[in-house]
Protein backbone atom coordinates (compact mmCIF):
# COMPACT_ATOMS: atom_id res chain seq x y z
CA UNK A 1 0.00 0.00 0.00
CA UNK A 2 0.82 3.75 -0.96
CA UNK A 3 2.38 5.28 2.34
CA UNK A 4 -0.32 7.58 2.16
CA UNK A 5 -3.03 4.63 2.63
CA UNK A 6 -0.94 3.68 5.64
CA UNK A 7 -0.92 7.24 7.01
CA UNK A 8 -4.37 7.43 7.03
CA UNK A 9 -4.95 4.19 8.23
CA UNK A 10 -2.72 5.04 11.72
CA UNK A 11 -4.99 8.36 11.62
CA UNK A 12 -7.94 6.23 12.08
CA UNK A 13 -6.82 3.90 14.30
CA UNK A 14 -5.63 7.08 16.65
CA UNK A 15 -8.75 8.71 16.34
CA UNK A 16 -10.92 5.84 17.38
CA UNK A 17 -8.61 5.52 20.25
CA UNK A 18 -8.77 9.47 21.12
CA UNK A 19 -13.22 9.44 21.13
CA UNK A 20 -12.91 5.97 22.79
CA UNK A 21 -10.98 7.14 25.43
CA UNK A 22 -12.57 11.27 25.45
CA UNK A 23 -13.82 12.32 28.41
CA UNK A 24 -17.77 12.08 27.17
CA UNK A 25 -17.72 8.54 26.30
CA UNK A 26 -15.83 7.76 29.78
CA UNK A 27 -18.93 6.65 32.25
CA UNK A 28 -19.07 6.71 36.17
CA UNK A 29 -17.29 3.57 37.13
CA UNK A 30 -20.57 2.88 39.99
CA UNK A 31 -23.17 3.65 37.64
CA UNK A 32 -24.27 0.08 36.11
CA UNK A 33 -27.25 1.78 33.92
CA UNK A 34 -24.55 4.41 32.66
CA UNK A 35 -21.84 1.68 32.10
CA UNK A 36 -24.46 -0.66 30.72
CA UNK A 37 -26.93 1.66 28.36
CA UNK A 38 -25.60 4.82 28.40
CA UNK A 39 -27.79 5.88 31.30
CA UNK A 40 -30.97 5.18 28.92
CA UNK A 41 -30.53 8.22 27.02
CA UNK A 42 -29.71 7.22 24.05
CA UNK A 43 -31.30 9.69 21.25
CA UNK A 44 -32.83 8.93 17.70
CA UNK A 45 -29.55 9.84 15.57
CA UNK A 46 -27.01 7.59 17.95
CA UNK A 47 -29.82 5.29 17.45
CA UNK A 48 -29.51 4.99 14.30
CA UNK A 49 -25.66 4.99 13.86
CA UNK A 50 -25.23 2.46 16.48
CA UNK A 51 -27.50 0.08 15.34
CA UNK A 52 -27.05 0.26 11.48
CA UNK A 53 -22.48 0.38 11.99
CA UNK A 54 -22.98 -2.59 14.13
CA UNK A 55 -24.96 -4.94 11.85
CA UNK A 56 -22.29 -5.50 9.05
CA UNK A 57 -19.07 -6.94 11.03
CA UNK A 58 -19.19 -10.29 8.96
CA UNK A 59 -18.61 -7.75 5.26
CA UNK A 60 -15.65 -9.67 4.26
CA UNK A 61 -18.40 -13.06 4.89
CA UNK A 62 -20.96 -10.90 2.42
CA UNK A 63 -18.44 -10.35 -0.46
CA UNK A 64 -17.70 -13.16 -0.55
CA UNK A 65 -20.98 -14.80 -0.93
CA UNK A 66 -21.96 -11.84 -3.25
CA UNK A 67 -18.83 -13.26 -5.73
CA UNK A 68 -19.85 -16.94 -5.43
CA UNK A 69 -23.76 -16.23 -5.72
CA UNK A 70 -24.76 -12.84 -6.25
CA UNK A 71 -27.91 -11.54 -6.08
CA UNK A 72 -28.45 -14.52 -3.53
CA UNK A 73 -26.50 -12.23 -0.79
CA UNK A 74 -29.63 -9.57 -0.77
CA UNK A 75 -32.40 -12.06 -0.72
CA UNK A 76 -30.92 -14.43 2.09
CA UNK A 77 -29.11 -11.32 4.09
CA UNK A 78 -31.19 -8.31 3.05
CA UNK A 79 -34.44 -8.53 2.51
CA UNK A 80 -35.71 -10.94 5.63
CA UNK A 81 -34.01 -8.98 7.90
CA UNK A 82 -35.84 -5.95 6.50
CA UNK A 83 -38.91 -7.87 6.95
CA UNK A 84 -38.49 -9.18 10.34
CA UNK A 85 -37.01 -5.45 11.82
CA UNK A 86 -39.75 -4.00 10.78
CA UNK A 87 -42.34 -6.30 12.90
CA UNK A 88 -39.79 -5.88 15.57
CA UNK A 89 -40.16 -1.61 15.63
CA UNK A 90 -43.51 -1.88 15.70
CA UNK A 91 -44.47 -4.68 18.14
CA UNK A 92 -41.11 -5.56 20.33
CA UNK A 93 -39.08 -2.46 20.78
CA UNK A 94 -40.74 0.09 22.11
CA UNK A 95 -42.26 -2.89 24.95
CA UNK A 96 -38.25 -3.57 25.73
CA UNK A 97 -38.20 0.35 26.33
CA UNK A 98 -40.58 0.07 28.60
CA UNK A 99 -39.67 -2.88 30.87
CA UNK A 100 -37.02 -0.65 31.67
CA UNK A 101 -34.57 -4.35 31.65
CA UNK A 102 -31.13 -4.39 31.08
CA UNK A 103 -30.85 -7.16 28.54
CA UNK A 104 -32.60 -10.43 26.81
CA UNK A 105 -31.53 -12.67 29.68
CA UNK A 106 -32.66 -10.32 32.48
CA UNK A 107 -36.33 -10.35 30.72
CA UNK A 108 -35.62 -14.32 31.16
CA UNK A 109 -34.99 -14.58 34.48
CA UNK A 110 -37.86 -11.95 35.71
CA UNK A 111 -40.28 -13.73 33.05
CA UNK A 112 -38.93 -17.34 33.92
CA UNK A 113 -36.92 -17.54 36.85
CA UNK A 114 -33.27 -18.16 37.18
CA UNK A 115 -32.12 -21.40 35.32
CA UNK A 116 -34.03 -20.33 32.30
CA UNK A 117 -32.13 -17.06 32.32
CA UNK A 118 -28.82 -18.73 33.06
CA UNK A 119 -30.04 -20.76 30.03
CA UNK A 120 -31.02 -17.75 27.65
CA UNK A 121 -27.58 -16.00 28.91
CA UNK A 122 -25.22 -19.19 27.37
CA UNK A 123 -26.84 -18.72 24.49
CA UNK A 124 -26.51 -15.19 23.96
CA UNK A 125 -22.73 -15.06 24.96
CA UNK A 126 -22.40 -18.45 22.34
CA UNK A 127 -24.67 -15.69 19.40
CA UNK A 128 -22.90 -12.33 20.70
CA UNK A 129 -19.25 -13.64 20.13
CA UNK A 130 -17.36 -11.58 18.30
CA UNK A 131 -15.07 -14.13 16.94
CA UNK A 132 -16.41 -14.11 13.34
CA UNK A 133 -15.60 -10.55 13.25
CA UNK A 134 -12.00 -10.60 14.66
CA UNK A 135 -11.36 -13.50 12.08
CA UNK A 136 -12.21 -10.51 9.68
CA UNK A 137 -10.33 -8.42 10.86
CA UNK A 138 -7.08 -10.73 10.99
CA UNK A 139 -7.06 -11.62 7.12
CA UNK A 140 -7.64 -7.85 6.57
CA UNK A 141 -4.94 -6.87 9.09
CA UNK A 142 -2.33 -9.44 7.38
CA UNK A 143 -2.94 -8.02 3.94
CA UNK A 144 -2.88 -4.30 5.14
CA UNK A 145 0.42 -4.24 6.86
CA UNK A 146 2.18 -7.23 6.05
CA UNK A 147 1.71 -8.76 10.35
CA UNK A 148 1.16 -12.09 11.03
CA UNK A 149 -2.87 -13.30 11.28
CA UNK A 150 -2.12 -13.84 14.89
CA UNK A 151 -0.62 -10.48 15.73
CA UNK A 152 -3.60 -8.29 13.48
CA UNK A 153 -6.38 -10.22 15.96
CA UNK A 154 -4.27 -9.28 19.05
CA UNK A 155 -3.70 -5.60 18.11
CA UNK A 156 -7.58 -5.05 17.23
CA UNK A 157 -8.86 -6.82 19.99
CA UNK A 158 -6.44 -4.86 22.17
CA UNK A 159 -7.63 -1.75 20.53
CA UNK A 160 -11.43 -2.72 20.50
CA UNK A 161 -11.25 -3.77 24.36
CA UNK A 162 -9.70 -1.25 25.44
CA UNK A 163 -12.00 1.47 25.12
CA UNK A 164 -15.08 -0.67 26.12
CA UNK A 165 -13.45 -0.93 29.33
CA UNK A 166 -13.22 2.43 30.02
CA UNK A 167 -16.30 3.63 28.44
CA UNK A 168 -19.01 0.25 28.34
CA UNK A 169 -21.48 1.16 25.86
CA UNK A 170 -21.49 5.34 25.30
CA UNK A 171 -17.69 4.80 24.40
CA UNK A 172 -19.43 1.97 21.93
CA UNK A 173 -21.62 4.37 20.32
CA UNK A 174 -19.44 7.57 20.28
CA UNK A 175 -17.24 5.54 17.89
CA UNK A 176 -19.72 4.09 16.06
CA UNK A 177 -20.91 7.80 14.75
CA UNK A 178 -17.26 7.99 13.00
CA UNK A 179 -17.69 4.42 11.70
CA UNK A 180 -20.94 4.97 10.27
CA UNK A 181 -19.96 8.13 8.66
CA UNK A 182 -16.54 6.36 6.76
CA UNK A 183 -18.51 3.07 6.29
CA UNK A 184 -20.56 4.88 3.48
CA UNK A 185 -17.76 6.54 2.02
CA UNK A 186 -15.73 4.02 1.40
CA UNK A 187 -18.14 1.68 -0.60
CA UNK A 188 -18.92 4.92 -2.23
CA UNK A 189 -15.65 5.44 -3.90
CA UNK A 190 -15.14 1.91 -4.37
CA UNK A 191 -18.64 1.71 -6.43
CA UNK A 192 -17.70 5.09 -8.15
CA UNK A 193 -14.43 3.78 -9.13
CA UNK A 194 -15.23 0.65 -10.52
CA UNK A 195 -17.53 2.04 -12.34
CA UNK A 196 -15.24 4.44 -13.81
CA UNK A 197 -13.03 1.83 -14.21
CA UNK A 198 -15.35 0.23 -16.80
CA UNK A 199 -16.18 3.29 -18.75
CA UNK A 200 -19.79 2.93 -16.97
CA UNK A 201 -20.83 0.57 -18.98
CA UNK A 202 -20.45 -3.37 -19.02
CA UNK A 203 -22.02 -6.19 -20.59
CA UNK A 204 -23.37 -8.51 -17.57
CA UNK A 205 -24.47 -11.45 -19.83
CA UNK A 206 -21.54 -12.44 -21.26
CA UNK A 207 -18.91 -12.07 -18.19
CA UNK A 208 -21.26 -13.89 -14.78
CA UNK A 209 -22.12 -17.21 -14.47
CA UNK A 210 -25.71 -18.56 -15.27
CA UNK A 211 -27.36 -18.05 -11.99
CA UNK A 212 -25.47 -14.85 -11.20
CA UNK A 213 -28.73 -12.90 -10.72
CA UNK A 214 -30.93 -15.53 -9.87
CA UNK A 215 -32.92 -15.01 -6.41
CA UNK A 216 -31.55 -18.15 -4.80
CA UNK A 217 -27.89 -18.40 -6.75
CA UNK A 218 -29.24 -21.61 -7.69
CA UNK A 219 -28.97 -22.75 -4.38
CA UNK A 220 -32.43 -25.10 -3.09
CA UNK A 221 -35.35 -23.33 -2.14
CA UNK A 222 -35.17 -24.81 0.86
CA UNK A 223 -31.62 -23.65 2.04
CA UNK A 224 -32.97 -20.16 1.02
CA UNK A 225 -36.01 -20.40 3.22
CA UNK A 226 -34.24 -21.72 6.29
CA UNK A 227 -31.66 -18.46 6.09
CA UNK A 228 -34.98 -16.59 5.87
CA UNK A 229 -36.43 -18.44 9.28
CA UNK A 230 -32.69 -17.48 10.32
CA UNK A 231 -33.46 -13.95 10.05
CA UNK A 232 -36.18 -14.58 12.76
CA UNK A 233 -32.72 -13.96 14.65
CA UNK A 234 -33.83 -10.06 14.37
CA UNK A 235 -36.29 -10.96 17.46
CA UNK A 236 -33.39 -12.51 19.68
CA UNK A 237 -30.56 -10.10 18.98
CA UNK A 238 -28.79 -9.20 21.54
CA UNK A 239 -27.89 -5.69 19.82
CA UNK A 240 -31.08 -4.92 19.36
CA UNK A 241 -32.16 -5.69 22.78
CA UNK A 242 -29.62 -3.46 24.25
CA UNK A 243 -29.98 -0.51 21.93
CA UNK A 244 -34.21 -0.53 22.81
CA UNK A 245 -33.44 -0.99 26.08
CA UNK A 246 -31.01 2.32 26.17
CA UNK A 247 -33.35 4.01 24.01
CA UNK A 248 -34.37 7.68 25.65
CA UNK A 249 -38.26 6.46 24.94
CA UNK A 250 -39.98 3.77 23.23
CA UNK A 251 -40.86 6.00 19.91
CA UNK A 252 -36.92 6.63 19.88
CA UNK A 253 -36.77 2.78 19.83
CA UNK A 254 -39.32 2.38 17.09
CA UNK A 255 -38.38 4.96 15.01
CA UNK A 256 -34.72 4.07 15.28
CA UNK A 257 -34.91 1.06 13.84
CA UNK A 258 -37.40 2.29 10.85
CA UNK A 259 -34.77 5.01 9.62
CA UNK A 260 -32.18 2.19 10.20
CA UNK A 261 -34.10 -0.25 7.50
CA UNK A 262 -33.78 2.41 5.13
CA UNK A 263 -29.95 3.51 5.65
CA UNK A 264 -28.88 -0.94 5.43
CA UNK A 265 -31.20 -0.97 2.04
CA UNK A 266 -28.48 1.95 0.65
CA UNK A 267 -25.75 0.07 2.39
CA UNK A 268 -26.81 -3.34 0.72
CA UNK A 269 -26.80 -1.86 -2.52
CA UNK A 270 -23.50 -0.71 -2.28
CA UNK A 271 -22.07 -3.67 -1.14
CA UNK A 272 -23.88 -5.97 -3.62
CA UNK A 273 -23.12 -3.58 -6.34
CA UNK A 274 -19.09 -3.74 -5.38
CA UNK A 275 -19.47 -7.29 -4.96
CA UNK A 276 -20.62 -7.81 -8.60
CA UNK A 277 -17.94 -5.72 -10.14
CA UNK A 278 -15.12 -7.90 -8.54
CA UNK A 279 -16.84 -10.89 -10.01
CA UNK A 280 -17.04 -8.97 -13.16
CA UNK A 281 -13.22 -7.57 -13.03
CA UNK A 282 -11.01 -10.04 -11.35
CA UNK A 283 -10.80 -13.78 -11.51
CA UNK A 284 -9.40 -16.52 -9.74
CA UNK A 285 -9.58 -14.63 -6.47
CA UNK A 286 -10.37 -15.82 -2.82
CA UNK A 287 -13.55 -14.90 -2.41
CA UNK A 288 -13.44 -13.69 1.04
CA UNK A 289 -10.68 -10.90 -0.27
CA UNK A 290 -13.50 -10.08 -3.58
CA UNK A 291 -13.80 -6.54 -1.75
CA UNK A 292 -9.86 -5.93 -0.86
CA UNK A 293 -8.64 -7.20 -4.13
CA UNK A 294 -11.20 -5.17 -6.68
CA UNK A 295 -9.75 -2.10 -4.27
CA UNK A 296 -6.69 -2.52 -4.78
CA UNK A 297 -7.08 -2.78 -8.89
CA UNK A 298 -9.54 0.06 -8.94
CA UNK A 299 -8.53 2.87 -6.27
CA UNK A 300 -5.57 5.54 -6.20
CA UNK A 301 -3.86 6.29 -3.25
CA UNK A 302 -5.87 8.52 -0.75
CA UNK A 303 -8.74 6.39 -1.89
CA UNK A 304 -7.41 3.50 -1.09
CA UNK A 305 -6.66 3.92 2.40
CA UNK A 306 -10.44 5.64 2.66
CA UNK A 307 -11.91 2.24 1.51
CA UNK A 308 -9.73 -0.13 4.22
CA UNK A 309 -10.90 2.46 6.82
CA UNK A 310 -14.19 2.07 5.83
CA UNK A 311 -13.78 -2.25 6.32
CA UNK A 312 -12.69 -1.50 9.19
CA UNK A 313 -15.07 0.45 10.55
CA UNK A 314 -17.64 -1.79 9.39
CA UNK A 315 -16.08 -4.67 11.23
CA UNK A 316 -14.59 -3.11 14.47
CA UNK A 317 -18.34 -1.25 15.15
CA UNK A 318 -19.51 -5.02 15.38
CA UNK A 319 -16.44 -6.46 17.60
CA UNK A 320 -17.03 -3.43 20.25
CA UNK A 321 -20.63 -4.06 20.45
CA UNK A 322 -20.63 -7.38 20.53
CA UNK A 323 -17.58 -7.80 22.96
CA UNK A 324 -19.23 -5.44 25.15
CA UNK A 325 -23.02 -7.48 25.00
CA UNK A 326 -20.95 -11.08 25.81
CA UNK A 327 -19.09 -8.88 28.52
CA UNK A 328 -22.30 -8.14 29.89
CA UNK A 329 -23.83 -11.63 29.72
CA UNK A 330 -20.78 -13.32 31.18
CA UNK A 331 -20.29 -11.09 33.73
CA UNK A 332 -23.94 -9.52 34.53
CA UNK A 333 -26.50 -12.43 33.52
CA UNK A 334 -24.54 -15.95 34.33
CA UNK A 335 -21.34 -14.91 36.88
CA UNK A 336 -23.63 -12.17 38.81
CA UNK A 337 -26.45 -14.18 39.18
CA UNK A 338 -24.92 -17.11 40.59
CA UNK A 339 -22.78 -15.27 42.86
CA UNK A 340 -25.08 -13.01 44.46
CA UNK A 341 -27.58 -15.70 45.47
CA UNK A 342 -30.21 -12.80 44.87
CA UNK A 343 -33.97 -12.81 44.12
CA UNK A 344 -35.08 -11.58 40.44
CA UNK A 345 -36.04 -8.93 41.60
CA UNK A 346 -33.67 -7.66 43.66
CA UNK A 347 -32.30 -3.94 42.85
CA UNK A 348 -28.70 -5.17 41.35
CA UNK A 349 -25.43 -4.13 43.30
CA UNK A 350 -23.84 -1.34 41.52
CA UNK A 351 -20.63 -2.10 42.66
CA UNK A 352 -20.38 -5.70 42.02
CA UNK A 353 -21.74 -5.84 38.42
CA UNK A 354 -18.97 -3.59 36.85
CA UNK A 355 -16.49 -4.97 37.74
CA UNK A 356 -17.61 -8.35 36.63
CA UNK A 357 -18.56 -7.43 33.75
CA UNK A 358 -14.96 -6.20 33.07
CA UNK A 359 -13.98 -9.60 33.96
CA UNK A 360 -16.43 -10.69 31.51
CA UNK A 361 -14.33 -8.63 28.57
CA UNK A 362 -10.92 -10.37 29.53
CA UNK A 363 -12.75 -13.74 29.18
CA UNK A 364 -14.57 -13.05 25.68
CA UNK A 365 -11.47 -11.36 24.29
CA UNK A 366 -9.36 -14.74 25.26
CA UNK A 367 -12.28 -16.93 24.33
CA UNK A 368 -12.51 -15.27 20.77
CA UNK A 369 -9.06 -15.03 19.99
CA UNK A 370 -9.13 -18.88 20.13
CA UNK A 371 -12.35 -19.23 17.72
CA UNK A 372 -11.15 -16.74 15.42
CA UNK A 373 -7.87 -19.03 14.85
CA UNK A 374 -10.24 -22.13 14.05
CA UNK A 375 -13.36 -21.08 12.39
CA UNK A 376 -13.34 -21.39 8.58
CA UNK A 377 -15.91 -19.35 7.13
CA UNK A 378 -18.02 -16.35 8.76
CA UNK A 379 -21.03 -17.03 6.74
CA UNK A 380 -21.12 -20.82 7.61
CA UNK A 381 -20.44 -19.64 11.63
CA UNK A 382 -23.41 -17.75 11.03
CA UNK A 383 -25.47 -20.37 9.73
CA UNK A 384 -24.74 -22.95 12.40
CA UNK A 385 -25.30 -20.51 15.28
CA UNK A 386 -28.57 -19.35 13.80
CA UNK A 387 -30.14 -22.95 13.42
CA UNK A 388 -29.01 -23.75 16.94
CA UNK A 389 -29.52 -21.53 18.76
CA UNK A 390 -32.49 -19.00 17.51
CA UNK A 391 -34.68 -22.49 17.49
CA UNK A 392 -34.32 -22.59 21.33
CA UNK A 393 -34.81 -18.64 22.02
CA UNK A 394 -37.40 -17.70 19.57
CA UNK A 395 -40.36 -18.94 21.39
CA UNK A 396 -39.23 -18.11 24.64
CA UNK A 397 -39.27 -15.02 24.30
CA UNK A 398 -42.15 -14.17 22.54
CA UNK A 399 -44.18 -15.58 24.97
CA UNK A 400 -42.46 -13.82 27.52
CA UNK A 401 -44.49 -10.45 26.72
CA UNK A 402 -47.64 -12.93 27.53
CA UNK A 403 -49.52 -13.56 30.79
CA UNK A 404 -49.43 -17.30 29.94
CA UNK A 405 -47.45 -19.05 32.74
CA UNK A 406 -45.15 -21.92 30.79
CA UNK A 407 -42.21 -24.55 31.74
CA UNK A 408 -40.16 -22.95 29.13
CA UNK A 409 -36.70 -25.13 30.52
CA UNK A 410 -37.44 -27.73 28.00
CA UNK A 411 -38.55 -25.46 25.38
CA UNK A 412 -35.06 -24.06 25.57
CA UNK A 413 -33.38 -27.23 25.33
CA UNK A 414 -34.81 -29.41 23.56
CA UNK A 415 -34.64 -27.78 19.84
CA UNK A 416 -30.76 -27.36 20.72
CA UNK A 417 -30.09 -30.95 21.39
CA UNK A 418 -32.37 -31.60 17.60
CA UNK A 419 -30.79 -29.24 15.86
CA UNK A 420 -27.71 -30.38 16.68
CA UNK A 421 -27.89 -33.66 16.24
CA UNK A 422 -28.98 -33.05 12.58
CA UNK A 423 -25.56 -31.36 12.50
CA UNK A 424 -23.70 -33.90 13.33
CA UNK A 425 -25.91 -37.04 11.44
CA UNK A 426 -24.34 -34.79 8.11
CA UNK A 427 -21.21 -34.80 9.62
CA UNK A 428 -20.96 -38.37 10.22
CA UNK A 429 -23.21 -39.80 7.12
CA UNK A 430 -22.91 -36.54 5.00
CA UNK A 431 -26.24 -35.77 4.69
CA UNK A 432 -29.29 -34.08 7.24
CA UNK A 433 -31.87 -36.36 7.97
CA UNK A 434 -34.73 -36.48 5.45
CA UNK A 435 -32.90 -33.96 3.52
CA UNK A 436 -34.24 -30.77 5.99
CA UNK A 437 -31.97 -28.00 6.96
CA UNK A 438 -30.85 -28.08 11.01
CA UNK A 439 -33.02 -25.07 11.62
CA UNK A 440 -36.39 -26.82 10.68
CA UNK A 441 -36.36 -29.46 13.10
CA UNK A 442 -34.96 -27.11 15.91
CA UNK A 443 -38.22 -24.94 15.29
CA UNK A 444 -41.09 -27.13 14.65
CA UNK A 445 -39.44 -29.19 17.80
CA UNK A 446 -39.82 -25.75 19.75
CA UNK A 447 -43.61 -25.16 18.49
CA UNK A 448 -44.74 -28.91 19.16
CA UNK A 449 -43.54 -28.15 22.64
CA UNK A 450 -45.30 -25.17 23.19
CA UNK A 451 -48.67 -25.98 21.62
CA UNK A 452 -48.48 -29.12 24.21
CA UNK A 453 -47.58 -26.94 27.32
CA UNK A 454 -50.20 -24.42 26.10
CA UNK A 455 -52.96 -26.31 25.37
CA UNK A 456 -52.41 -28.39 28.99
CA UNK A 457 -52.84 -25.21 30.54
Amino acid sequence: MHAIDLFLIAIYFIAIISIGFSRKSVSNQFNSKDYLLAGRKLSLPGFVVTLVSTWYGGILGIGENTYLYGLQTWVIFGLPYYLFALIFAFFVAGRINRLKSISLPDQFYQRYGKVAGIISAIYIFILSSPAPYILSIGILLNQITGFSYELSLLIVTLVCFSYIWNGGLKAVIRTDVLQFAMMFLGFGLLLFYSMSHTGFAIDINNTLPKNYFNPTGGASIQYILAWFFIALWTFVDPGFYQRCAAAKSPLTARNGIIISIGFWFIFDILTLLSGIYARLLISNVEPVLAYTKLAELVLPPFALGMFFIAILSVIMSTIDSFAFISATTFGRDILWRIQSGTENNHPLNENDVIPLVKRGLLVTGLISLMLAISIPSVVQIWYTLGSIIVPGLLIPFLLSFTKKKIDVITLMVAPLIISILWILNKNIFGSYPLHMEPFYPGILTSTIICLVKWLKK
